[in-house]
């Protein structure tokens, strides 16, 4: 029986939104299903959940190592009570210890940050998945650079944290741009989550890392990335990944804009929660 985690990279949304009531919540109840039904599609329950988060960039790759880490309130103009939300999850010290070790040993210098909390791109995702909050949680920086290659290699040094038990998560989202869904042409989303299942559903893994490195040739790329952070993440879930094959878990026309989430390994199960599926498989 083949114990290896998948990694992931999933869109996770906006804001604190597990914890609100209302149309907000309601209309991400098909990211939350999908969300959900995470822990059933692995091997055994991690030993750690290393996340990527969007949400946070240093000048080198950075690892929380707080035993109990804090929140991080990254929003703002919304109800009070959501400044006082906890996600409770243990930090792992030894799990980080090991990512630092990872990475420099790879020639990546790396550090450890006792203080860092979880931002929104960690306990938005986590929150659902395991809502007991009993898995140990390690968040990783992004380097400012926001260079694919290096988050790509970053990837392929942490890849032996899969024979470990630790799950890879890079949380981002596959469509950035707020402001131009706002105006109402869903074309861009649409053409870049084309390009971006056709790259990570149906290439090959070199092919699949090439066209990653250079994403800023796809179809409506600086449309869909102004900043490409939210799709930064993506590159070390990819470069964990290896060579295995990738398989859509989620996706939507999501406030306007196709919004997906991918998991990378062997399995190649349908999640059931991938409403564009069809769509994508049409166009490639």
């Amino acid at each position: 029986m083949n114990l290896r985690m998948p990694t992931y990279y999933l869109s996770h949304a906006a804001g604190p939104w597990p914890y609100m009531v209302g149309p907000i919540r309601k209309q991400l109840r098909l990211l939350e299903q999908s969300l959900r039904d995470i822990p059933r599609q692995l091997p055994q329950l991690p030993k750690a959940v290393l996340v990527v988060s969007a949400h946070w960039e240093e000048d080198e790759f950075t690892v929380s190592s707080s035993p109990q880490p804090p929140m991080v309130y990254d929003y703002y103009g919304l109800p009070e009570e959501l400044y006082y939300i906890t996600y409770p999850a243990p930090g792992s010290p030894v799990i980080a210890d090991r990512v630092v070790d990872l990475l420099t040993s790879a020639g990546w210098p790396a550090r450890s940050d006792a203080w860092r909390g979880f931002d929104h791109g960690t306990f938005s995702l986590l929150a659902p998945m395991y809502p007991t909050a009993d898995v140990p949680v390690v968040q990783l920086s992004m380097k400012k650079t926001l260079d694919p290659v290096e988050h790509l290699l970053a990837g392929q040094a942490l890849a032996r944290l899969r024979e470990e038990g630790v799950l890879i998560v890079g949380s981002g989202q596959s469509y950035h741009n707020a402001g131009h869904c706002q105006r109402g042409d869903a074309q861009p989303a649409a053409l870049f989550d084309a390009w971006l299942r056709c790259t990570l559903l149906a290439s090959s893994p070199q092919a699949r890392r090439d066209a990653l490195a250079d994403w800023e040739q796809a179809p409506a790329a600086r449309v869909a990335h102004p900043r490409e952070d939210h799709l930064i993440p993506l590159m070390v879930a990819a470069g964990a990944a290896g060579k295995d094959p990738a398989t859509c878990i989620y996706g939507e026309v999501l406030r306007g804009a196709a919004a997906s989430s991918f998991r990378f390994g062997a399995d190649r199960t349908p999640s059931g929660f991938d409403h564009l599926a069809a769509p994508a498989a049409a166009h490639a």
